[in-house]
């Protein structure tokens, strides 16, 4: 059997400091992506333009690449639980100016190239941000929970991701149509709130990663190597890294609800929530049947399957051939996630997870921004339709090549 019941599937949410960690995760990663999701329709609203939406992945990836590297030194070198604590509180920092920058009194002071750049300045602050909390949150998870039981530890923190990345993206588009923009960034803010609260109650961790003597540059040399020896971690880094730098139709939602679709915002709020609301429906079943084998090869049969979903999404003119499009590609997304989030649990050393994870980040997570540049950028170029087959096209490319290239990850199992 593919697919077994296991006991201990949800054994990590009996250690305390665990559970404190998940509720964080939670709503700190709702909190991410209800700000992404909202920022976008906003700038859509004010510029009529994908072209904004590119530009706001753009502000958030420069710094996320950027210090990418470097945050993972300090991050090994840190006490990790204080670090994240600090992290989430400056976010909500981060999502108190957008408060203010969509109140009624802020948008009557400026102009729409004025709003437009103060959430571009915004953004590229939650982008230093999440440079250093994003792979810090990762890092922390085998500091919580018995070695024994981290495959599943890692399970339930991808599996949190994902939920959370769904009600998250969903709940923003229905909170928008609800309670308008202003008061869902409110809302935003007291989830952020709410998770460094969480983090305080765990206590201080150990500092595994000791060499004081060694210089910041080789510390980063350590990590980069030890990434680009491993041969499974890094074909699954880049399979994800160009699925989602060319597959990131989600960006430009806003734009097809509105023009392709003719949808307000409630029929823009489920069709936000069709990707995601596919991803729930994998990671439950993942979460309590965890794969037993060929987790390699399914993972990339996985993202062959989102990259021909997104072009499926790109022709359709039938909204509810576009939402099980989304949907379908949600389910492929979180299988992907699953793996690769597994993998790089059981296969980094204690004293690199913060190096690891932050190259993880420059590679994975910065990609999301990148992606919505590139959406953004060959949408204006191409046009709509043809920038989302293009992109799908070529995650299938990419899942070619790779099956080829790198057989190691096809035949991984763990």
């Amino acid at each position: 059997m593919a697919f077994t019941f296991q006991k201990d599937s949800l054994s990590p949410l009996y250690e305390k400091e665990f559970r404190f960690y998940i509720v964080a995760r939670f709503l700190y990663t709702m909190a991410l992506r209800m700000i992404a999701t909202v920022v976008a329709y906003k700038l859509f609203q004010l510029t009529q333009t994908s072209l904004a939406i590119g530009l706001v992945g753009l502000s958030e990836f420069i710094p996320v690449f950027s210090l990418a590297l470097y945050a993972g030194h300090v991050i090994d070198k840190s006490d990790k639980r204080t670090l994240l604590m600090k992290g989430m509180f400056s976010y909500a920092i981060c999502v108190a100016a957008l408060v203010l920058i969509t109140s009624t009194f802020f948008e009557k002071q400026l102009s729409t190239k004025g709003l437009e750049i103060c959430f571009y300045i915004v953004i590229f602050f939650t982008g230093v941000i999440r440079a250093f909390a994003g792979p810090t949150s990762n890092a922390i998870v085998a500091q919580l929970v018995p070695r024994n039981i981290l495959q599943f530890a890692a399970n339930l923190s991808s599996s949190t991701f994902l939920i959370a990345s769904i009600m998250g993206h969903a709940s923003a588009g229905f909170f928008i149509a609800w309670f308008g923009v202003n008061t869902t960034f409110c809302i935003v803010l007291a989830y952020v709130l709410m998770a460094s609260f969480m983090i305080y109650k765990i206590s201080k961790k150990p500092i595994a990663h000791t060499e004081t003597t060694l210089a910041a540059w080789d510390s980063v040399k350590q990590g980069l190597n030890f990434v680009f020896t491993n041969k499974i971690m890094l074909g699954a880094i880049s399979l994800d890294l160009f699925a989602v730098l060319f597959g990131g139709a989600v960006a430009l939602i806003p734009e097809f609800a509105s023009k392709i679709l003719s949808m307000g915002p409630i029929g823009f709020g489920w069709l936000n929530a069709a990707a995601d609301m596919g991803s729930m429906t994998i990671i439950v079943l993942l979460t309590l049947f965890p794969m037993r084998r060929q987790q390699g090869k399914r993972m990339m049969l996985a993202v062959a399957g989102f990259g021909i979903c997104i072009i499926v999404f790109g022709l359709s003119n039938i909204y509810a051939v576009s939402f099980a499009a989304l949907a379908i590609s949600g389910m492929c997304d979180g299988l992907s996630v699953m793996v690769r989030g597994t993998i790089f649990q059981l296969t980094t050393p204690d004293e690199m997870r913060g190096r690891v994870s932050s190259v993880n980040s420059m590679f994975i997570n910065s990609s999301n921004e990148l992606g919505m540049m590139e959406s953004g950028i060959t949408s204006r170029i191409m046009g709509l339709v043809p920038s989302v087959v293009f992109g799908g096209s070529m995650t299938l490319l990419v899942v070619i090549i790779t099956w080829f290239k790198a057989p190691t990850l096809r035949k991984m199992e763990y």
